[in-house]
């Protein structure tokens, strides 16, 4: 069974502003999420399921879906506010989603296969999708608790504009993942790549090479229920359902499950390099390099 591409399509871009999912920043018009598709239809994938808004649905099977579905199947499940287990409600005053694992849980319904999960608004590159689809398509049929993630190096994911997030990581000489903690300000200082702290005061020094994820993962089914339950616990602390903008981030998820002997996570290695637009001031440079792509002939004048 060929695995599935699950698309992380909910979010606006907060920092970027508007619907950065939709910009055109290809020599043809493409968007980001033309290259990540078209890339993963040659390596291997065989159906897209998107996440998003539910009143974005009309404007996004009219925009986004109709490109596609002629090249592979694909499926929409929606993420909101409200979508919780039974006996929780949604905090009053409460606006911001409940996070990167929350979104994922939402496609439980429709994934009984090995799957990849990512952004859709980050630029991966050809090689990450050509060793994500080979290792999903390559587990034993049956398989659980055996996960995996793209590791890019830090120093080749900045933004020249400002702070990124990152999923800083270790591995152990298996390349299985030992940890992995979501870092949300990291920037490069004088030629010193560093990240704040929890206490938001310090700034930690890291190597260039850290691996970091860049919420490119690869999961076996069962990682569904596993987020079922410890969504539960994640809610039952009272400090994730006073702070508003508490969230229930991938990296915490595989952090638990590998810490308790759950699963597995290998680290994959890619030549790939990392390029998005966090900042408006990205947009050019990002404009650019797909330019270059397109001059090179890595990618065709219509891909969809």
């Amino acid at each position: 069974m060929k695995p599935t591409l699950f698309l992380l399509a909910a979010g606006m871009g907060s920092r970027y502003g508007g619907l950065k999912q939709l910009d055109e920043l290809g020599p043809h018009g493409e968007t980001i999420m033309d290259y990540s598709i078209y890339d993963a239809i040659n390596a291997g994938f065989g159906k897209l399921v998107f996440v998003i808004r539910k009143d974005f649905e009309d404007d996004f099977r009219r925009i986004v879906l109709s490109k596609y579905e002629g090249h592979i199947p694909c499926e929409l499940v929606f993420q909101s506010l409200d979508a919780l287990p039974e006996g929780f409600t949604c905090p009053e005053g409460r606006t911001k989603p409940w996070g990167t694992n929350h979104a994922l849980m939402m496609g439980a319904s429709v994934i009984n296969e090995p799957f990849a999960v990512l952004n859709c608004d980050d630029f991966y590159d050809r090689d990450a999708f050509r060793v994500m689809g080979k290792w999903l398509s390559e587990l034993p049929e049956g398989s659980t608790g055996k996960y995996a993630m793209v590791g890019f190096r830090v120093g080749n994911t900045l933004s020249e504009s400002g702070t990124v997030s990152r999923g800083v990581c270790e591995n152990d000489e298996h390349h299985h993942l030992t940890s992995v903690v979501e870092r949300t300000k990291i920037q490069r200082f004088d030629g010193v790549v560093k990240y704040l702290d929890d206490d938001n005061e310090t700034w930690v020094e890291i190597p260039d090479t850290t691996p970091v994820s860049m919420n490119f993962w690869g999961f076996t089914p069962d990682y569904f229920k596993h987020s079922e339950e410890y969504f539960k616990a994640f809610l039952s602390d009272p400090k994730n359902m006073e702070n508003l903008k508490s969230e229930f981030f991938i990296p915490l998820m595989v952090d638990k499950l590998i810490h308790d002997g759950t699963a597995t996570c290998e680290v994959l290695d890619t030549t790939s390099k990392w390029f998005g637009v966090t900042y408006p001031e990205d947009r050019p440079d990002v404009v650019a390099k797909f330019q270059k792509l397109a001059d090179e002939g890595v990618y065709p004048a219509k891909m969809f």
